[in-house]
């Protein structure tokens, strides 16, 4: 009961609210999110999507880009506890949880002067925003009940879930908020090429409270007001060819260790042995949470010049071999690959409209899965539309949402030979879901 319990305080947040890998997300720029390849364009998203990119950009001078999303997603666990002491009906239970991050906002500038390009931007690239289960989590609930069933019984007065009423909430909130800085330069008429780096700054907030009380009297408790935070350093290559209409670009982001600090507010514990179980969110404890290296290469083709465009792309994150706490990452089949598309379309000088699609297949397992850290394979389709105000004056909109695979974790009874549901001797079945939505609005400005 004390490892389930110490597992049910874990990060709550640690998936991507938005697309991407495991912990990292791309969807950095409205034009993004209504077309997703973006990784062979030369326009000033290309400051995240491909730098390299930038040199073949036709403005001489200073580009901005100002770019505002909303994401809502719901992240659902349906329970099935098969414990003796519950009634069949009472064994089956729908845990909500709900993510939202109603501002992710991102800046891009570049300055262009004949073959050189020196750029920046600023961006939250991972994290899954703020994640809320009200109605707490089975491995909070299922592991109380159990424990007082257990130690009660063996009294010879065993206390079962009706006679007392039980409580508890996880709250989680996870960013990792970046600052890029770097510059591109134009070899020739067909290449081009990119260094940069990224400094990342981790911030995580987690709350959560468990509460058995019969009467007046509490039979277990926890509660915990733990901060987390931390950095680390990104270094990014990039490379573009061009030849006629078509473009051929790669990034690669190196691996980014990051070391998370614990500062603790609160870890109260009844009884107070549960507290060691909690070791790794008391004050000062250090846990890794690194940052996986990512490939991304994308091919542009400019079908007809200067009006209709289309791309595809593929990205690998090598979430395998990035540090996660008590090396989580080795119970991974292999890393994310993620594969997209996309075609805009200029209808006039003035309007604009594209869409595009990405499908994301990660290399889970069911030990990796947990009910405070899950994802499931997903694809996406986004649209959208660019108006140029002014010839120097863009504004962009865009929606796009995420369809997930449920993904279902059985868990045999230790007498039969399995790990037994939330480390209870006891059956049960997880049914892991989730939705996402994200709404966004930009504007880009040519000095």
């Amino acid at each position: 009961m004390k490892k389930v319990l110490a597992t049910a305080i874990a990060i709550v947040a640690t998936t991507s609210a938005w697309a991407g890998g495991l912990v990292t997300n791309t969807n950095q720029s409205i034009a993004f999110d209504r077309m997703f390849a973006r990784g062979a364009t030369s326009e000033i998203d290309a400051v995240f999507s491909n730098p390299a990119g930038t040199a073949f950009n036709e403005h001489e001078g200073f580009t901005l880009s100002l770019n505002i999303q909303s994401a809502f997603q719901t992240r659902n666990v349906l329970s099935t506890f098969e414990a003796p002491f519950l009634a069949p009906d009472a064994q089956t239970k729908k845990y909500e949880g709900k993510a939202t991050a109603p501002f992710i906002p991102s800046v891009y500038a570049m300055y262009k002067k004949n073959n050189w390009v020196f750029q920046g931007g600023f961006a939250i690239v991972g994290g899954g925003g703020k994640c809320s289960y009200n109605n707490g989590l089975p491995m909070f609930d299922d592991a109380i009940m159990t424990g007082i069933y257990a130690k009660t019984a063996a009294a010879g007065m065993p206390i079962i879930p009706s006679m007392y009423d039980l409580g508890s909430s996880m709250k989680g909130t996870q960013y990792i908020f970046g600052l890029q800085l770097g510059a591109s330069y134009k070899f020739n008429e067909h290449f081009s090429g990119h260094l940069g780096l990224r400094v990342n700054y981790y911030s995580g907030k987690y709350e959560g409270y468990a509460k058995a009380i019969m009467g007046e009297t509490p039979l277990a408790s926890i509660d915990l007001d733990c901060r987390q935070k931390g950095w680390g350093v990104t270094p990014i290559v990039g490379l573009n060819y061009k030849v006629g209409p078509l473009t051929l670009a790669a990034k690669y982001e190196f691996k980014t260790k990051i070391t998370i600090k614990n500062d603790t507010k609160k870890l109260d514990c009844a009884p107070a042995d549960f507290e060691s179980a909690l070791a790794d969110y008391k004050d000062g404890v250090k846990t890794p949470n690194d940052i996986p290296a990512i490939l991304y290469v994308a091919a542009g083709y400019e079908i007809l010049p200067k009006k209709l465009r289309a791309a595809v792309e593929y990205h690998f994150y090598d979430d395998k071999n990035a540090c996660m706490a008590h090396d989580k990452q080795k119970l991974l089949k292999r890393g994310t690959n993620e594969f997209l598309a996309g075609v805009e379309w200029d209808i006039t000088r003035m309007f604009t409209v594209s869409a595009g699609g990405q499908v994301t297949r990660y290399g889970l397992t069911d030990d990796y899965q947990s009910q405070t850290a899950f994802t499931c394979n997903s694809y996406s389709i986004g649209f959208g539309g660019a108006i140029n105000i002014t010839p120097k004056l863009k504004l962009n909109l865009a929606y796009f949402w995420t369809t997930y695979s449920d993904y279902t974790k059985v868990c045999a009874a230790q007498a039969a030979g399995g790990p037994g549901y939330c480390g209870t001797p006891f059956a049960g079945t997880d049914v892991y879901s989730r939705s996402n939505k994200v709404v966004g609005i930009g504007l880009d400005y040519k000095f």
